[in-house]
């Protein structure tokens, strides 16, 4: 009978919520508080995301790059122009060149590749990061360091390789990086491999050495051909390798071996109108001087330029680092959503910078999602104040009843706004449970008293 008459009282108490309390939304005018509930539709949805709202943007230091700096500066001023000299000797030699072959063409630094895939999509989207700037007809350019840099890939060196060896190592890339390796390559720009053309020519230019043999009628023929009135004492000075070789005009157009002499890259061909060597000599130190010239004029522009690069990285990532500091001890003033009653965290979440958050990103946040054991499906809220100061203290919950699952494609549709509260009503066997949990070990010690 004792056990009878405590069981009877608490089941009492816990029925008329005496004992245990807890939150809800009740619609209508509680205390100071008006409570619209507002059922969760996609047509309401919709008005819910009208309410004006602008995210808020990051720090203008987080759109900004350390840069690759303005270029290259200048190589200062160039050698001067070699003398005219006046003497002619009796006679010219010939001295060609010994045949040799270069062996297959290498990719160099600035060359321009070109990768081509199969198309396999039927839209852009469709299309990988490699299609896509096929398809656009982007080459890939070999930078400084020897690499090209394909977007999902990465740098990959290829300077100093055959086609058939770059081939092979972009497929190795390709297939680490979990990519259709179906691709050819070829060079759509040949800027590592040339020939100088100068002297007594139409036009003196560089000529760039290809897949194919460039011979000495196909350069001269680039230049404009040559200018000179009196073939009898004109001759073609080809300096390769330290070495002066010379070819007697009147000889080149007498012997027509002589116009397929096989010109090989860093060649600096000279069309000379005097017989001595002086003047071809000084052309070709000029020509060994201004390369390195402006070789070494480049290497202390990059050795200017990554310094300058690294002070602005390391600019950015402290100004960057700062803003991090500032979040972290609390001196922002970050937009928050906040989460009560049976979530797995009562917490507050915070709004995206620069987009917009929904009751999804909020709820399937780690920690944040419905307390399955003790939350309410039917009874979920998003309870929002009211910016208009003639309805002060009006509250709008927006109710979601999740006992269809469909109502849940409405989680990522439903747009938050700062201050937003999202709450999730507990069950009625939860607030009956925790009742008689609170209420059960005082009786029991009563019930040992009587």
């Amino acid at each position: 009978m004792r056990i009878l008459v405590v069981a009877a009282l608490a089941l009492g108490l816990a029925g008329c919520g005496t004992v245990y309390r807890t939150s809800d939304v009740i619609a209508g005018e509680t205390g100071a508080t008006k409570v619209r509930v507002v059922p969760m539709t996609a047509e309401t949805v919709i008005q819910a995301n009208r309410s004006p709202f602008q995210p808020q943007t990051l720090p203008a230091v987080f759109s900004l790059t350390a840069g690759s700096g303005s270029g290259l500066r200048g190589a200062g001023a160039l050698p001067e122009p070699p003398s005219i000299p006046e003497n002619r000797p009796n006679n010219l030699e010939l001295r060609l060149p010994p045949a040799i072959d270069p062996g297959p063409y290498e990719v160099g630094i600035g060359d321009v590749v070109l990768l081509s895939t199969p198309s396999s999509g039927s839209t852009v989207e469709e299309l990988s990061g490699l299609l896509a700037a096929q398809n656009a007809r982007q080459g890939y350019t070999v930078q400084d360091d020897g690499s090209i840099n394909i977007p999902n890939v990465g740098r990959v060196r290829i300077a100093g390789l055959t086609i058939e060896d770059a081939e092979a190592e972009l497929f190795q890339r390709l297939v680490e990086n979990q990519i259709d390796p179906t691709f050819s390559l070829e060079i759509a720009e040949f800027n590592s491999r040339r020939v100088s053309i100068g002297g007594a020519v139409a036009n003196p230019t560089v000529v760039p050495v290809s897949l194919t043999p460039l011979y000495l009628e196909e350069a001269l023929a680039a230049a404009g051909g040559i200018t000179v009135q009196d073939q009898d004492f004109a001759s073609i000075r080809l300096y390769r390798e330290g070495t002066l070789y010379q070819i007697p005009l009147n000889q080149l157009f007498s012997q027509a071996g002589l116009t397929r002499t096989r010109l090989l890259p860093g060649d600096a061909v000279f069309v000379d109108t005097e017989f001595e060597l002086d003047r071809a000599q000084d052309y070709f130190q000029q020509q060994i001087l201004l390369v390195e010239t402006r070789q070494r004029a480049r290497t202390t522009a990059l050795q200017e330029l990554q310094l300058e690069v690294n002070l602005r990285r390391a600019d950015l990532d402290e100004a960057r680092q700062n803003f991090r500091d500032r979040i972290d001890l609390g001196a922002d003033n970050r937009d928050y959503v906040y989460l009560a009653g049976e979530v797995g965290t009562q917490s507050r979440f915070a709004l995206p910078f620069e987009s917009r958050a929904t009751l999804a990103d909020a709820l399937f946040d780690a920690g944040n999602g419905i307390d399955t054991a003790t939350g309410d499906v039917s009874q979920i809220y998003v309870l929002r104040g009211s910016k208009d100061p003639r309805e002060f203290g009006a509250v709008t919950a927006w109710h979601l009843d999740g006992r269809s699952a469909g109502n849940f494609a409405l989680l990522p549709a439903f747009e938050l706004r700062p201050d937003d509260i999202i709450f999730i009503a507990q069950q009625p066997v939860t607030r009956w449970d925790r009742a008689v949990s609170q209420i059960v070990p005082t009786l029991v010690s009563v019930g040992n008293q009587l």
